[in-house]
C-alpha cells in the first residue's frame, strides 16, 4: 500500500468513525457533503415540521405515499407509523449512502427503497406494483436543482398521483410551492418557524383531473 492509499484509507475510516459516533446526523451531515445542491440542509427536519406536513393525510385512502430525497428517513418512521397495515411506503434518493442507510436500518415489509431518480417516479411507482400513488413528499431544494430537473419532477409528480391525493413539499424557499402551484388546481400553503432554518410547507391537491391543468410541454 503506497502513501496515498493509506491516507485515503485513514480519512475513510475517519468518516466511518465520525458517522457512528453521530448517528443519523452523521449520516445525514455526510449526504449533504457530498451532494449539497441535492440536500439542501446540514441537519434534518424537526418533528414541528414532520407533525404540520403530514397533518391533512387522509392515512385511511392511502395505499402508497411516497418520498423524494428521504435522508437519513426522517420523515420515515413517522409515515409508518401513520399507515393502514396494507399501505406501503416508497422513498427515492439519487444518493446511495442514505439508500443503504436506510436499508440497513428500517426492518418494515411495508417499506421500499430505491436508488433513483424523482423523475422516473411513474417507472419506480410501476415497478413496485402500482399504478399511481396516493401522497407524494418531498424535501428536495427546487431552487437549487440543475435546469429543468425540477420541472420534470413537478409534471411526472402530477401524473402519478391519484384524483384525490397531494403533493406535499417543505422547503426553506418558495421554489418548491410555486412550481407546484403550476401543475396542481389547489395549493395550500403553510410556514413552520419551529425549524432550522424556518420552512415553508406546501399541499397541492389533485382535485380534478383536466388536461388543462397540464403546461403544455
Amino acid at each position: 500500500m503506497n502513501g496515498n492509499e493509506l491516507a485515503r484509507e485513514r480519512r475513510t475510516g475517519l468518516r466511518r468513525k465520525i458517522m457512528q459516533a453521530f448517528g443519523p446526523a452523521g449520516v445525514f451531515f455526510r449526504g449533504f457533503l457530498e451532494q449539497p445542491r441535492m440536500v439542501g440542509s446540514i441537519i434534518p427536519s424537526s418533528r414541528v415540521t414532520i407533525d404540520a406536513m403530514l397533518a391533512p393525510v387522509d392515512w385511511n385512502r392511502c395505499k402508497l405515499f411516497v418520498e423524494y430525497g428521504p435522508g437519513v428517513g426522517t420523515f420515515c418512521q413517522p409515515v409508518l407509523d401513520r399507515l393502514p397495515r396494507d399501505g406501503e411506503l416508497l422513498v427515492i434518493d439519487t444518493n446511495p449512502l442514505f439508500i443503504d442507510y436506510l436499508k440497513r436500518t428500517i426492518r418494515d415489509s411495508r417499506f421500499h427503497a430505491v436508488l433513483g431518480s424523482a423523475q422516473d417516479v411513474e417507472e419506480i411507482v410501476r415497478s413496485i406494483g402500482h399504478e399511481q400513488a396516493d401522497f407524494v413528499l418531498s424535501g428536495l431544494p427546487f431552487s437549487t436543482l440543475p435546469e429543468g430537473v425540477g420541472t420534470d419532477i413537478a409534471a411526472s409528480t402530477f401524473r402519478v398521483i391519484r384524483e384525490g391525493g397531494a403533493f406535499l413539499t417543505y422547503q426553506f424557499m418558495a421554489a418548491a410551492r410555486d412550481l407546484t402551484a403550476q401543475y396542481f388546481p389547489r395549493v395550500e400553503t403553510g410556514y413552520v418557524w419551529r425549524n432550522i432554518p424556518p420552512c415553508v410547507l406546501a399541499w397541492g391537491w389533485k382535485d380534478k383531473v383536466s388536461e388543462a391543468a397540464i403546461p403544455a410541454e
